[in-house]
């Protein structure tokens, strides 16, 4: 499904429920980034936000977003839309879920973005997601198409769940293509493609990714993204009310990770550190 990042809103909401550019009482202005898609629809009658791609819209200002990347307009976009989300449920006792929809081939930062700040305008995304998680807000990220580099990095990995279409629909998850490792690493293509077929930290598909825990669900067939969407919200909502926050978000995904023996080393580095920052502790508490 990549490239419609509209139509799998119209999946998976209610019939006629999405009313785009408002949440609560704020209504963001819709000539700006008119490619990142923020709204409030309704799932199974109840309200919650959504924040998509839509890969078919350029940016005029901004030559260089074009595809469903998140440059400078649209880090902020989509970070206003999560911040108008907190405030409109700030007296709730209950928080609206935010559902994201990720179709992204990551950022493409132009000059005058880069001269701008376009890595405060992501950053501040990934801030307002990791806030409303706190304040209670469950948040699901549904992969229909690519997640890529720091765009996937500010637009879904901050997700209570990450649940992405299998490799059937051609969906791709990595944090670099290979060609750039390569460039990094200076190790030969040839190396890092053998490499991929064994170890899922060097592989982009959403199986891969799936053993590394960075994934909840592989969904199988578009027409299950409405009801596993809002399976996991209600399961987020139980493991807060359980006081199993750390089971969620980025947390949670490194316990599958062992689980599934993907980041098999994981918890022995975390414990390493943690034994060795009790050593020294009192000298900085």
């Amino acid at each position: 499904m990549a490239g419609k990042g509209r139509k799998a809103i119209e999946m998976i909401v209610d019939e006629n429920s999405f009313l785009e550019n408002i949440i609560g009482v704020y209504n963001q202005n819709k000539e700006i980034a008119p490619s990142a898609v923020v709204g409030t629809a309704k799932l199974e009658g109840k309200e919650v936000t959504i924040i998509a791609n839509d890969a078919t819209k350029m940016n005029p200002r901004f030559p260089v977003v074009y595809g469903g990347i998140i440059g400078l307009e649209e880090g902020y976009k989509m970070a206003t839309a999560v911040y108008n989300t907190i405030e409109t449920d700030k007296s709730s006792k209950v928080k609206r879920p935010i559902v994201l929809i990720v179709d992204t081939p990551g950022n493409g930062p132009g000059k005058v973005e880069e001269i701008i700040g376009m890595n405060k305008s992501t950053g501040s995304y990934q801030l307002a997601l990791a806030e409303a998680r706190l304040k209670g807000h469950p948040i699901v990220a549904m992969i229909i198409g690519r997640a890529i580099s720091g765009a996937f990095l500010c637009h879904g990995l901050q997700a209570d769940r990450i649940l992405s279409l299998s490799a059937d629909f051609k969906t791709m998850i990595h944090v670099m293509p290979i060609t750039s490792i390569a460039r990094i690493t200076k190790l030969d293509i040839e190396t890092l493609e053998g490499l991929s077929k064994s170890n899922p930290v060097f592989a982009s598909g959403a199986h891969f990714f799936y053993d590394l825990g960075g994934l909840e669900e592989v969904i199988n067939n578009v027409d299950d993204m409405r009801d596993t969407i809002i399976k996991h919200i209600k399961d987020v909502y139980q493991l807060f009310e359980n006081g199993e926050n750390y089971k969620t978000g980025p947390a949670g995904r490194g316990l599958l990770g062992d689980e599934r023996g993907g980041r098999v080393t994981r918890s022995k580095v975390m414990s390493t550190m943690n034994a060795e920052f009790r050593k020294i502790e009192s000298q900085f508490l």
